[in-house]
């Protein structure tokens, strides 16, 4: 069967990157192996009655571009905003974060000198996100391009050019620093170090002293939800029903999207990609265009000796560990924080379990030890505060995003084995923080690294699609000399979020993967 195009995955980037090109009268089909669309972005009934995000579980980083082009909220996608951002429960004290000044008066409640450098703060992210947000929609600066990369590095020059030389600097700051170093700069109030800390490490294994940890803080921040810059939200029935959503929009521009339709091996006559093996058949197309991280598809889907050595060497190498546990629990009722008791909106937020970057940095240095964290960093979500539909009357479903928690465990200890004492932890955790949360847990959703990669694909339990550290960003994502989505093997692309800018429900990659796509189209532009 012969298509223009054929995409690999229908995670949300491989449905964006799909609709894009189908709009532009290509025939495209989008082969995924498991039995649903989404990917990581899905949505479980995990226990009778009782539904949740199963991976990705929160919305604020999906391109408004994408959302208008595609139509998502006449395909079914509502977005509703936490009514407050996050909730840090501590030791005798808390600390909320959210809109109409709410931030700023409680880091100063917290420590009152801290007021001044929260607006210090703001300004230096005032400079750097605009500059990222003007990225996220085009491929980075390609090494070695010759004239054909002038204007993307012309882009770039014009941008900086109107910067002083201190916001320079603080661009560089941002771009190779540390999040603790910059935050211990500002602020003298643990809890509120630990609130923006929190975005250097959330599905990146480092210390909030790891150099680069900064800049995955900013990835964070580059978002809206329901319209408003900045926040988070809850998609309506789950993360799922984003994916649903664009898989209802890629269909109505023409898309075939065949589900159980595993890719056995990428087709390569003459020196380049010319379709897809899937369930024994061959699957033609000009464009072959993979959602799934690098070391997948070059480890396992594109024959060995296809590219050059040195490529294969690279993407051999290419580091792949977020060091996450993902679970959901069904909940017979709220849980109750003693430092801020009561049935509040501070339960709609994102509530962080990590009360320091000290705390942050030595369950880092624990998991490095002994594979995870005792006193791991958890954020917990209880959607159903805000989506009714999730879950039966007076009950709950809670999300707990939990880091660190290594892939490979030492002393040849095996996920299947810990898992289950790892989610024990896990929930003693959180009773700590609010006596009787265990006892509420009617059911359990388990997902560990190791699961993390045998249901999503997500190689080393990596839910960015590769480490989101200096020598994998921006111009070296995946790899410098293939950072324009196209891949060292023609007609062969890159949509998923081992491309820039990264991981994140964003749908960025899968859009700038259609662009090079539809220029390679151009007699001028094609390559050999």
């Amino acid at each position: 069967m012969s298509h223009d195009a054929i995409v690999i995955g229908a995670g949300h980037n491989g449905l964006t990157c799909a609709y894009y090109l189908a709009k532009k009268g290509m025939k495209v089909a989008v082969l995924e192996a498991a039995g649903n669309v989404g990917g990581a972005a899905v949505t479980d009934e995990f226990l009778p009655g009782y539904r949740n995000s199963a991976a990705a579980y929160t919305v604020s980083l999906l391109q408004p571009k994408i959302i208008r082009d595609m139509e998502l909220q006449r395909h079914g996608l509502k977005v509703v905003l936490r009514k407050i951002d996050n909730f840090l429960p501590g030791d005798g004290d808390y600390l909320l974060g959210g809109r109409g000044g709410l931030t700023r008066s409680e880091i100063v409640r917290h420590h009152a000198g801290d007021g001044e450098g929260y607006d210090r703060y703001l300004a230096e992210l005032e400079t750097v996100v605009p500059l990222i947000q003007k990225w996220l929609l085009h491929a980075p600066p390609e090494a070695g391009a010759g004239i054909a990369g002038l204007p993307t590095l012309l882009r770039m020059g014009r941008q900086l050019a109107g910067l002083s030389t201190d916001e320079i600097r603080t661009v560089h700051e941002y771009a190779t620093k540390s999040a603790g170093d910059i935050l211990d700069r500002h602020f003298k109030g643990d809890l509120t170090k630990a609130m923006f800390g929190f975005d250097g490490v959330v599905g990146n294994f480092a210390s909030p002293y790891t150099p680069g940890t900064a800049y995955v803080l900013l990835h964070h921040l580059f978002g809206e939800a329901a319209g408003v810059p900045g926040a988070w939200g809850h998609a309506i029935g789950g993360m799922g029903s984003i994916t649903q959503a664009m898989a209802r929009a890629a269909r109505e521009a023409g898309v075939d999207i065949l589900l159980n339709t595993p890719v056995e091996e990428v087709i390569v006559e003459r020196g380049r990609a010319a379709g897809v093996v899937a369930g024994g058949k061959a699957w033609r197309a000009m464009n072959t265009i993979a959602g799934v991280n690098p070391r997948l598809l070059f480890d396992r889907l594109v024959p060995k000796g296809a590219m050059a050595d040195k490529a294969e060497r690279h993407m051999a190498n290419w580091a792949c560990e977020s060091a996450t546990f993902r679970m959901n629990v069904a909940l017979s009722k709220l849980p109750d924080f003693p430092v801020f008791k009561g049935k509040g909106d501070h339960l709609t937020s994102g509530i962080i379990m990590a009360p320091s970057l000290d705390y942050m940095d030595r369950a880092f240095v624990d998991a490095k030890l002994t594979g995870w964290s005792q006193k791991p960093i958890i954020e917990m979500l209880i959607p159903s505060t805000l989506d009714d539909s999730l879950a039966p009357k007076g009950k709950h479903v809670a999300s707990l995003f939990c880091q660190h928690f290594r892939y490979a465990l030492p002393d040849g200890r095996s996920w299947d084995d810990e898992r289950e004492k790892a989610a024990d932890m896990v929930i003693a955790t959180v009773d700590a923080h609010a006596p009787g949360f265990a006892k509420s847990v009617l059911g359990r959703q388990i997902h560990s690294p190791l699961d993390l990669e045998r249901r999503f694909g997500l190689i080393g339990g990596d839910i960015f699609h590769g480490k989101m550290g200096l020598d994998q960003l921006f111009s070296a994502r995946p790899m410098i000399g293939a950072a324009d989505y196209r891949m060292p093997l023609a007609g062969l692309y890159l949509c998923g979020s081992g491309a820039h800018p990264g991981g994140g429900v964003t749908g960025a990659p899968g859009h700038n993967a259609a662009k090079a796509v539809l220029a390679d189209r151009r007699p001028w532009r094609r390559r050999a």
